[in-house]
């Protein structure tokens, strides 16, 4: 195939792109999917290959196969992340896969990351090109497939489970990358610590790429220092500067849709729209989002407009229906008109003023409440006629008023 990994091994590029492993030899704690013996190996090496679902956790190594299968079969190899692939884009890739099969006798391998995110017309799409055998499809997905996956496309694909890299392995590719003179750390002729290499693959938590960020981080702090030794203190010391400087993601998700909802509440419908477009261009899940707006419609809006629950449950819908990229549209609907709504918190607040009550004790629920279902029950007085004065309420709660118009 043509240069697989052309633009990753550039010295500028980051180290877990760099060191990524050039054959199934340096792939690294999944033996039991790419082992010598393996059903999958047999497949590639048998020219058997059949579509694939990739099921794992982040920095399993998930893209990384795909990209080695590729190189053994030497298959074109098109890879797409379904956050921005739309289904244009992907006819195209198929079209192009079938002119390369019918005048190159080639195939053609289409990786899509977060295959999740593909809803089921998009999905669709896919199915008669994989039936017909025009591509090999390979997706990646941290969701079980069994319900992110179309049934269709599932039973003609075989989904290979990953799970999360151990710190013995987590270790060896830290060592591997701090070796390499041509592709990792070599150059700068590093050592490190055994409790600095234990806390790394810990910290790690079973990704590779976390790992090796990490490390590279550490490596260019201790070039700040002109040191060569990474000790416990300079990598605990660098993976915390490294939170401050790269790690905002994670907070800058909560920050993002913070604003987003805040300034809805405010009817501020310019600054609502702007926060949207700010989680759209970081890739924010958009279901994520039109989740949160199911949410606000009956937090925020209320009562005020029952009909903005319909609006956002519509736009749930459609995101699921029409898929990305275009869904953005639908999101953006929802934004303005949830944003011009009234606002009204009532029913809200009556049920956080329920629950303080509700936590006072696990109190029983009154007779007349209580469903007889056998004549023993009635006899105890489930069921019975409530009396003048009788309370729904427990009586240890006795009289209470939530909801205030």
């Amino acid at each position: 195939m043509t240069d697989l990994f052309s633009g990753r091994l550039k010295k500028q590029a980051p180290l877990a792109d760099r060191i990524r492993p050039a054959d199934f030899a340096e792939f690294l704690g999944h033996d039991d999917i790419v082992g010598p013996d393996s059903p999958l190996r047999r497949s590639i090496e048998n020219d058997r290959l059949e579509s694939i679902i990739f099921w794992g956790p982040p920095g399993s190594g998930k893209t990384t196969l795909a990209y080695l299968i590729a190189q053994s079969i030497n298959a074109h190899f098109d890879e797409f992340s379904a956050v921005a692939t739309g289904v244009k884009d992907i006819r195209q890739a198929i079209q192009r896969a079938a002119d390369r099969l019918k005048f190159e006798n080639r195939r053609t391998i289409i990786f899509i990351d977060e295959i999740h995110r593909f809803n089921k017309a998009q999905q669709d799409v896919l199915l008669p090109y994989v039936e017909r055998g025009t591509i090999i499809l390979i997706g990646a997905t941290t969701e079980n497939p069994s319900f992110e996956v179309i049934a269709p496309l599932l039973s003609r694909a075989t989904v290979y489970i990953l799970k999360a890299l151990n710190q013995e392995t987590i270790q060896k590719i830290i060592l591997r990358a701090i070796d390499d003179r041509e592709r990792g750390l070599g150059e700068l002729k590093l050592k490190i610590e055994p409790k600095a290499l234990e806390y790394l693959a810990a910290y790690a938590d079973g990704d590779a790429r976390a790992a090796l960020n990490g490390l590279e981080a550490a490596a260019y702090y201790l070039i700040d220092f002109k040191q060569k030794l990474i000790s416990e203190k300079r990598i605990k010391e660098a993976l915390k500067q490294r939170a401050l400087r790269y790690d905002k993601k994670g907070e800058e998700h909560y920050n993002l849709i913070s604003a987003f909802i805040k300034c809805m509440r405010d009817s501020d419908v310019d600054a609502a729209l702007y926060w949207l477009a700010r989680m759209i261009e970081s890739g924010e899940d958009p279901k994520f989002i039109a989740r949160r707006m199911i949410i606000f419609a009956s937090e925020d809006i209320g009562l005020a407009d029952s009909q903005a629950i319909q609006v956002a449950a519509a736009i749930v819908q459609a995101v699921d229906f029409v898929g990305w990229p275009e869904a953005q549209i639908n999101l953006a609907h929802g934004t303005v008109y949830l944003a011009k709504a009234p606002k009204d918190r009532s029913a809200y607040q009556a049920l956080m003023r329920a629950k303080e009550d509700a936590l006072k004790g696990s109190f029983g629920v009154p007779m007349h409440l209580r469903n007889a279902v056998t004549d023993l029950m009635k006899e105890a007085g489930y069921g019975a006629a409530s009396t003048e004065g009788s309370s729904n309420l427990p009586k240890e709660i006795g009289p209470a008023q939530y909801y205030h118009e």
